[in-house]
């Protein structure tokens, strides 16, 4: 596939969402709600709960499966207080030394009125720089869209990981080429010059693991729970001004 095929493929109508990654990965989990300010946003779901066993913070950014689901959760279009949501969930993490692990499928932020109201861009900066702050290891894995800060604002992590037909950017192809060719059919051209497909991510340095997804989804989820489970086991040895210093050099080599 090109990259605007995986980009298409992204974004695809099926592809299970972090509710369903959470599900196959996550036991005994409890969500929990609000961000404690003004609202409890369904676009970003959150949560405790132990994977094998060890004890862990669970965030994602929910599309939903369906029309009504999909309006529910915004279409994956969170609000400044998802953001702040996440933020508070994370911080809760850090004080318990749990890690953090995040499941991030956004086509960006919301950029309604109420949101830029309410302090949109400020809780995106606010959430990167918590979360590139945080004692305690974080990782995240993009399953869909990686979109703009709304993707940014939960990929801050020690290491970020992506499925093989996912995409990661800073704006979407279409933005891209009415921006820069003033034209909308441009996309397949914008697309491969953002370098937004796993494959160059990788090459790139901004992502540190494909998985190869498949038509065996318990293999699959079983698979990227494992290797969730080990990344954890060992950077929870890791002294937490350690982790800090990593991740700060991890990003600053970008």
């Amino acid at each position: 596939m090109n990259a605007y095929e995986k980009v298409l493929k992204s974004r695809e109508k099926g592809r299970p969402t972090a509710v369903k990654y959470i599900g196959s990965i996550v036991e005994n989990f409890i969500e929990l709600h609000g961000d404690r300010r003004f609202s409890d946003d369904k676009a970003i779901i959150g949560g405790i709960g132990t994977i094998s066993g060890m004890p862990v913070t669970v965030i994602g950014i929910e599309k939903g499966d369906g029309t009504a689901d999909k309006i529910a959760h915004n279409f994956g279009c969170a609000h400044p207080e998802g953001y702040r949501k996440a933020v508070r969930l994370m911080k809760e993490a850090e004080k318990f030394r749990r890690p953090v692990l995040c499941f991030v499928d956004t086509s960006g932020a919301y950029c309604g009125i109420g949101a830029e109201e309410r302090g949109q861009s400020e809780a995106i900066a606010t959430s990167i720089l918590e979360m590139i702050r945080l004692k305690t290891p974080t990782l995240s894995i993009i399953i869909g869209e990686g979109g703009s800060g709304g993707a940014l604002s939960l990929c801050a992590a020690d290491e970020v990981w992506i499925t093989s037909n996912s995409t990661y950017s800073v704006i979407s192809p279409e933005g891209c080429a009415s921006i820069l060719w003033k034209d909308s059919g441009k996309v397949a051209e914008a697309s491969e010059s953002l370098k937004l497909t796993a494959d160059d991510l990788v090459s790139l340095g901004a992502v540190e693991k494909i998985f190869e997804e498949n038509d065996f989804p318990e293999t699959f989820f079983e698979d990227m729970k494992e290797q969730i489970f080990r990344f954890f086991q060992q950077k929870k040895k890791v002294p937490a001004d350690e982790l800090i210093e990593e991740r700060y050099r991890r990003f600053r080599k970008f």
